[in-house]
């Protein structure tokens, strides 16, 4: 046991201390902050220039425009369209924005003609669309002489409130199916990204010592399974490290990134649309408000213990086959492309189920297997907590990864002890087969 924690520890502080994990530590919240401020700049960018565009509203039916979002509408009743045309040649205007007549109140579909030799944006072309669709429904009411509050008022928000049929069953709300999915979904990709990228530092690690003969010295004072646990452990060890960093550093970037921008909601109207209403910011707050209190009523604990069980479990199944792959795997990293596909086909499928059948119904019998499949648990199981699965099956899930997670490195064990001592020879699945029953 003793030899074990040395086997960890040297793991653990020779990965911690390099260069590229403290600067990948450190870079990877900057990063997120840059990013955060990237998409928010592109959201608002506008273009430096501004979009001069004449209209010739044959029928009066726009009346004043307002600017939006660097389009400058300018009214032009009073000249041809061949003078506009003219004046587009010369400079003075971007386009020309020909709007026929009606031909009946009744019409539905009406076509605008843009004249212009330089191409139209597809977001300008649809903000144009939207303000004259919303002009001529405004032309349309008043020339129906149709009062216009009582036409708003036939607008009508629809929210489904679940509700439990059973005594003291769980009060829901209309943000309970959007929170569990939210959580579910960011809990099954981090369940994925970690796994994945962990399990793989094991292999590489696995790798570079074989190459560099190192294992052999090592092999002289210490049993193989020992070594190979050790080092699951401790690139474990190291992922955790950086996952409470990258927790630490992230939040600090949560709190950075509403100080650098100032978000106005009612900024994003030209965006919804031309019809849409104004965002009222007392309904905005009570909608966060009831948002953070279907945050808070998630059974955390539970979610987090399981979370931390599953990781545990699902990182020692990958991990200890990735180390096990590993140590079959020759000088040439290519060939043993073929050794890797069969571990990575089960996780990738794992977070393809979650992907496609999880969303759309997080119950159904695929999920309940993927749920408790041991090679798909680790991510399935995690995802479907957030909608409050049968007890039996969370407990039953347990059981079988943490009993799964004492087999794989059981298994991989026996695969470790003879591939790490072998050179010069391109392993197969078949051979590696055989390995299992070595004494």
């Amino acid at each position: 046991m003793n030899k074990l924690g040395l086997i960890i520890r040297r793991e653990y502080l020779t990965r911690v201390r390099k260069k590229s994990f403290i600067i990948g530590t450190l870079l990877a919240p900057v990063g997120l902050l840059v990013y955060f401020l990237v998409i928010i700049y592109l959201t608002k960018y506008e273009g430096d220039a501004e979009a001069r565009i004449a209209v010739k509203d044959e029928a009066g039916m726009l009346g004043i425009m307002p600017d939006e979002r660097g389009i400058r509408y300018i009214p032009a009743p009073d000249k041809t369209l061949d003078e506009l045309k003219q004046a587009v040649l010369d400079g003075q205007y971007n386009g020309v924005l020909q709007v026929p007549a009606l031909r009946s109140l009744q019409q539905k579909s009406l076509t605008v003609y843009y004249y212009s030799d330089e191409k139209l944006a597809p977001e300008r072309r649809q903000l144009i669309e939207r303000r004259i669709a919303q002009k001529v429904r405004d032309f349309k009411i008043d020339s129906l002489k149709f009062d216009r509050a009582s036409l708003e008022n036939l607008e009508t928000d629809v929210s489904i409130d679940p509700e439990s049929i059973a005594q003291g069953g769980k009060d829901e709300s209309k943000y309970t199916a959007g929170v569990g999915l939210l959580i579910g979904t960011v809990v099954a990709f981090i369940m994925f990204f970690m796994v994945m990228m962990y399990g793989q530092m094991v292999m590489r690690s696995v790798m570079e010592e074989k190459t560099n003969r190192i294992v052999e010295v090592m092999m002289s004072s210490v049993r193989p399974f020992e070594l190979m646990l050790g080092k699951i452990i401790g690139a474990g060890a190291v992922g955790l490290t950086q996952v409470l960093a990258w927790v630490v550093l992230g939040g600090a970037v949560m709190f950075i990134v509403p100080l650098l921008v100032d978000f106005d909601p009612n900024a994003m109207q030209p965006a919804m649309g031309a019809g849409a209403a104004a965002i009222d910011p007392d309904e905005a707050q009570a909608e966060a408000f009831q948002l953070l209190n279907e945050i808070n009523k998630q059974n955390w604990p539970m979610l987090i213990g399981a979370f931390v069980v599953f990781f545990l479990g699902g990182y020692f199944i990958y991990a200890s086959l990735f180390a096990a792959i590993g140590s079959a795997m020759s000088d040439d990293y290519g060939e043993g492309q073929a050794l890797v596909l069969p571990v990575t086909i089960p996780i990738v499928l794992a977070f393809y189920i979650v992907a496609f059948v999880g969303i759309r119904s997080p119950n159904s019998g695929l999920m309940v297997f993927a749920s408790l499949f041991p090679l798909f648990s680790p991510i399935a199981m995690p995802f479907r907590m957030a909608f409050s699965p049968p007890l039996w099956q969370v407990i039953l899930s347990l059981v079988i990864v943490v009993m799964s997670a004492f087999f794989f490195v059981w298994l991989a064990g026996r695969i470790y002890r003879v591939g790490i001592l072998l050179y010069g020879k391109k392993v197969t699945l078949k051979e590696i087969g055989k390995w299992l029953f070595y004494r």
